[in-house]
């Protein structure tokens, strides 16, 4: 636990293990959780479209005849090979791809489960910009109530 008080003095209702957080924490570590979250979906997307890629390139390869000629990148190096030994590679490296694709996946989901009770632990309301202005123009731009409001 860390000693001492912030600034403000104020503190959120933590109902979890631990010390309660300020404000200003308990948003850093949401907006932390939100971060990762969408670093894990956009690094999903990228390999997505690599086993796209590899799909359209082993389509291509399998009606070629099997002693012709190509290139392939390995470590930044153009290198010549044969389809047929390039084909069954490709092959691999795809399916490797989607076991990543699902244990993203997964690491996605407990995520997003982590990130459900974080903001249930700490009353955390997700507002769009329709509800936003709407309060906004209600208080005279003053927010009030527990819990922390995130844009």
């Amino acid at each position: 636990m860390e000693g001492g008080a912030g600034g403000s003095g104020i503190q959120s209702q933590a109902s979890g293990p631990g010390a309660a957080l300020g404000p200003e924490q308990v948003l850093a570590g949401f907006n932390k959780l939100r971060q990762e979250q969408r670093g894990l979906a956009g690094k999903g997307a990228e390999l997505e479209q690599e086993v796209a890629e590899h799909g359209l390139v082993i389509e291509t390869l399998t009606d070629v005849d099997p002693g012709r000629k190509c290139y392939r990148m390995v470590g930044g190096v153009l290198v010549e090979r044969t389809v047929k030994e390039v084909l069954p590679a490709l092959e691999n490296n795809k399916q490797q791809l989607v076991k990543l694709i699902e244990t993203l996946n997964t690491q996605l989901q407990s995520k997003g489960r982590e990130l459900n009770e974080y903001r249930a632990n700490y009353n955390i309301r997700l507002m769009n910009e329709e509800e936003k202005a709407a309060r906004e123009s209600e208080s005279g731009g003053r927010a009030g109530g527990t819990g922390v409001l995130v844009s």
